[in-house]
């Protein structure tokens, strides 16, 4: 093994100032430039730290003393939430949170060596309980079934009653459920040797429905007294209008299987978003900040200047949420998606929504549609691209700009995808007209949404 030649050692004891926070929201000092990064510590903060680790190019360490604090610490965060990564901004004030996620595109930006300006990111109040969706691992914990979470990077678990950041109704159904699976001695998932019964709890609510749908997720096929459970959850709480079994029988990270039975109620919620309603299925994609998505809806559509008379292409529609936002503001707008369910599901709620007339959506790659609808004449003024995580692929980016539309916006949720596919638009004689605008869908955390607006070069 070669040897590290780091200016700091293992197990070393120093004191250090923290100049930036990493887009892992943790402190980062430098000793002779090299950087050391460090948990529970904001820029401006000095402290006194132990090496844990040391490779070539960085290195790892923990606090054992703040000498100096930033004014924008919140004092005494619940350790429990940064240790799960529920919270891993929950030490830093809100405003500083905003200033965070703006800088964190800037950054990006400038090493990209791309000039553009970024606003000041649309915050929420209150920053807190606004999921409405909570996927909550279940284990046994000396002998009690428990819900939480792992601590990061690990397999130690973490029971918990309050989880900050999901709406409070769920965190309540919860406790409920947990309590109503220990009454009827349900055990537990053992992930170590792949036996036990519950795996996790989903919990779906409504934002402005208020219903709730409640999803079993077991590792075997039969859930014992499965009808008991069901009706003992809607008794206790008689917002649950869903009650739903999954099975998922695999040694996986993933959390729902392939197969769902109804157990009590109906197969769906609904909800609405900017006055329209949409049907929610156990794995349906839907946005879990209600109230910031409608801001970043609106915000796309404000800045793809939408009068009514344009064609419009979402690239990635999933059940049809923007699509519909943007039919109400266009003369016509084609969604296309990989998942056929979502494609159904976005089929259907146009037609509850009145507005099946102006919207066409097909199922497969967003290349391959885009190609028919350009051999077929279909010239978009607006694209719409709201890709996942890895950001949108080379092919997809220049059969949208083979297809010329007058604007592209680019919804992320990812700065570093982002960046890398504006250099390649601008390659392909797109360049970005206003300022980047930041979203926060994700208060406490280091994520970050944005909207983007591309337009042809004249």
């Amino acid at each position: 093994m070669a040897k590290i030649n780091a200016p700091v050692r293992n197990k070393e004891e120093l004191e250090v100032e923290i100049i930036d926070l990493s887009y892992q929201a943790m402190g980062v000092a430098k000793v002779d430039n090299y950087p050391l990064f460090i948990a529970d510590t904001l820029p401006g903060e000095k402290v006194m730290v132990k090496v844990t680790k040391t490779t070539k190019n960085f290195g790892y360490a923990r606090v054992l003393a703040y000498l100096k604090k930033s004014p924008d610490r919140v004092e005494n965060p619940k350790q429990k939430y940064m240790q799960t990564g529920i919270a891993p901004l929950g030490h830093l004030k809100y405003g500083a949170q905003l200033q965070f996620k703006q800088k964190l595109i800037q950054d990006l930006l400038k090493k990209a060596h791309l000039d553009l300006s970024v606003d000041q990111t649309l915050g929420m109040e209150p920053p807190y309980g606004y999921r409405n969706k909570a996927q909550v691992p279940v284990r046994q914990v000396r002998g009690q079934l428990e819900i939480g979470f792992f601590k990061q990077n690990s397999h130690d678990f973490l029971p918990l009653e309050n989880f900050m950041i999901q709406d409070k109704r769920i965190d309540e159904i919860l406790l409920a459920v947990r309590d109503i699976l220990r009454f009827y001695r349900t055990p537990a998932y053992n992930e170590e040797h792949h036996n036990g019964v519950i795996r996790h709890i989903l919990v779906r609510r409504g934002y402005y429905s208020k219903e709730v749908m409640v999803v079993l997720v077991t590792r075997t096929k039969d859930l014992r007294q499965a009808k008991e459970i069901a009706q003992k959850i809607q008794e206790q709480c008689p917002d649950v209008v869903s009650v739903l079994h999954n099975i998922n029988d695999k040694k996986t990270n993933v959390i729902l299987g392939q197969e769902t039975r109804l157990l009590a109620g109906k197969e769906t919620i609904t909800d609405t978003l900017n006055g329209l309603s949409f049907e929610i299925g156990a794995q349906s994609f839907y946005q879990v900040n209600p109230v910031q998505t409608e801001k970043l809806y609106n915000e796309a559509i404000k800045r793809a200047g939408l009068t009514g008379n344009e064609t419009v292409i979402d690239a990635y529609c999933g059940i049809g949420t923007i699509s519909l936002n943007m039919a109400k503001h266009a003369k016509k707008v084609y969604g296309v998606e990989i998942v056929p369910q979502a494609i159904k599901d976005a089929k259907e709620n146009a037609k509850r929504n009145y507005l099946a007339h102006n919207t066409e959506f097909e199922v497969g790659d967003a290349e391959s549609w885009m190609a028919k609808w350009q051999a077929q004449g279909i010239k978009p003024d607006v694209i719409m691209v709201d890709p996942p995580r890895k950001g949108l692929t080379e092919s997809l980016i220049e059969s949208a700009t083979q297809m010329a539309p007058r604007k592209i916006v680019y919804i992320s949720c990812n700065p570093a995808t982002l960046v890398r596919d504006l250099q390649q638009f601008k390659d392909h004689g797109y360049e970005v007209t206003q300022p980047i605008l930041p979203v926060d869908q994700f208060p406490q955390t280091t994520h970050v949404e944005s909207v983007t607006v591309l337009e042809r070069k004249k």
